[in-house]
């Protein structure tokens, strides 16, 4: 008898097994949405950095040319909170000795960074005049950006998911059937515009020059989708 039910579960076990279908027809399509942005706001580093023998001295001739700089950042009319410290460093200076064939420590930099953000490029020009007028001697490049990017991105993805649709309906129909639902959708990382100014370009005019004019160009936000689609064919199914 149990020989008999052995078997018996054993022609039965391939009844329990799932049935395989094959891949469901269908068309994938990859698509780009972008809209034109004008930069509103712009983020530049200036850096303060001085030299001395002796540490303490270094530090706080930094410190000095840094008060200097967050004064006239105000008269530029740059807010507090938005001219903070980006990195402070002391660090020895060391320099190569050629007759005793070593490094010869030469003194300390006091190295003091502040992010300047510009919120009204109206007064970005004022901005980089002011720093290097306050004694900053490194004016790194400007980054132009959009306040408004989030929507400007949703605005983007809205373009891009209507484009694949539109190129899968010309697809499905050139091949003879029609769209049917939408199976798989998914977004590649989305490119903001991120404009710079050279640093080389970046000189403050003198006190009796006119001031620096800095205008940025237009640029475009950019979101690419990949699509998959189902393919209803001529037969309907």
């Amino acid at each position: 008898m149990k020989k008999v039910l052995i078997v018996a579960l054993m022609l039965c076990t391939p009844l329990l097994m799932p049935e395989l279908h094959a891949e469901e027809p269908g068309i994938s399509v990859n698509a780009s949405g972008s809209v034109n942005v004008r930069p509103d706001m712009a983020v530049f580093r200036a850096v303060v950095q001085s030299s001395d023998k002796d540490a303490r001295k270094a530090s706080a001739k930094t410190a000095e040319t840094w008060a200097e700089l967050q004064k006239a950042l105000r008269s530029a009319g740059i807010p507090v909170d938005d001219s903070p410290s980006a990195g402070y460093t002391v660090s020895p200076e060391w320099v190569w000795d050629k007759p005793s064939g070593r490094n010869v420590l030469k003194g300390y930099v006091a190295r003091h960074v502040v992010r300047v953000t510009v919120r009204d490029l109206r007064l970005i020009g004022a901005a980089v005049d002011a720093a290097v007028q306050a004694g900053v001697g490194d004016v790194q490049e400007i980054q132009f950006s959009s306040s408004r990017q989030e929507a400007l991105k949703r605005e983007a993805l809205d373009l891009a998911v209507r484009k694949a649709r539109t190129d899968a309906e010309v697809m499905a129909n050139a091949a003879g059937g029609r769209l049917g639902t939408l199976l798989e959708l998914a977004s590649d990382a989305q490119s903001y515009p991120v404009m710079r100014q050279d640093a080389m370009m970046l000189r403050a005019a003198p006190m009796a020059a006119p001031a620096t004019e800095i205008a940025p160009a237009e640029e475009e936000v950019s979101v690419t989708v990949r699509s998959r689609w189902r393919f209803i064919g001529p037969t309907g199914k």
